[in-house]
């Protein structure tokens, strides 16, 4: 296993860094959509069908996000773009309230494939943070299915590992630990050959126009190659206390123990609901 994962990260290594030779001196912003599914599970006796695909429905228009992604050969920065309606996704219906924060317009996202690092702007309970960490590498497998987006062939990969996480509802007296299994489906084009591609994913042999990951899926619209007027630049995020990826993790986990001891709810009171983003 071990010479295995050694002789993945040589591949990979080199693989990047032809990629990075071919993509010498280009530059691009790439604007993309994002779309969730919704699906919410709550008790009938309490609100009817009608009302529950009512609040599925202006979550899932209120979720949708516009992103960009701003590249060099070996850098690149992710940001949702701003708007008026980039706030918490709300909806109501038969007197009852849900609030789903997705994020906050200003947080950045730097990538160095060169070094093999990224910086990423992040806040936790009312702090700002910097987390600063090694990227994962992705061991993508090419399907040699192709298609067409906008004006590119696009190639399809693949990706699904295993991981340990922990979900939490109102009723619950405790944090439940699962095995989650996230599947990712990367659309990517080598006719912009750069490893780049939405949030942290990179590594295949062309910028990934669309992809698809636990129920949310992000389709480039638009791409502007070697801007003139407005060269890209590159920001390497500063705001807030450094943090590694592990030390994210586990303040993670701490404001979901808060967050559990203060809206714990007893059976019978009619405030139990669970809300799940995705598949």
């Amino acid at each position: 296993m071990k010479t295995k994962s050694l002789l993945f990260t040589a591949f990979f290594s080199f693989f990047l860094l032809g990629n990075l030779v071919l993509a010498q001196g280009l530059t691009g912003r790439a604007f993309y959509k994002s779309s969730s599914q919704i699906k919410l599970s709550m008790d009938s006796t309490k609100i009817n069908p009608e009302q529950i695909a009512e609040i599925q429905a202006q979550l899932k228009k209120q979720m949708e996000r516009d992103y960009v992604l701003s590249f060099t050969p070996s850098e690149s920065n992710w940001k949702q773009v701003e708007s008026l309606g980039g706030g918490p996704a709300t909806a109501s219906s038969g007197g009852m309230q849900i609030m789903i924060n997705t994020g906050s317009q200003d947080r950045l996202l730097y990538k160095n494939l060169a070094e093999q690092t990224y910086i990423q702007e992040q806040e936790m309970m009312g702090k700002d943070l910097l987390i600063k960490d090694n990227l994962e590498p992705v061991e993508w497998e090419l399907t040699g299915e192709s298609k067409k987006i906008g004006n590119y062939q696009a190639q399809k990969a693949i990706y699904a590992r295993i991981i340990d996480s922990q979900r939490f509802s109102t009723g619950m007296t405790e944090m439940e630990s699962v095995k989650d299994t996230i599947q990712v489906v990367a659309w990517f084009t080598p006719e912009i050959p750069v490893p780049h591609g939405p949030e942290n994913y990179f590594g295949l042999p062309g910028l990934i126009l669309e992809l698809q990951s636990e129920g949310r899926t992000l389709i480039c619209e638009k791409i502007e190659l070697n801007p003139s007027k407005e060269p890209v630049e590159i920001q390497i995020p500063k705001k807030g206390k450094e943090v590694t990826r592990e030390e994210f993790r586990a303040m993670q986990e701490e404001s979901m123990k808060q967050m559990m001891n203060r809206y714990q709810g007893k059976p019978g009171d009619g405030n139990q609901f669970t809300i799940r983003i995705g598949n």
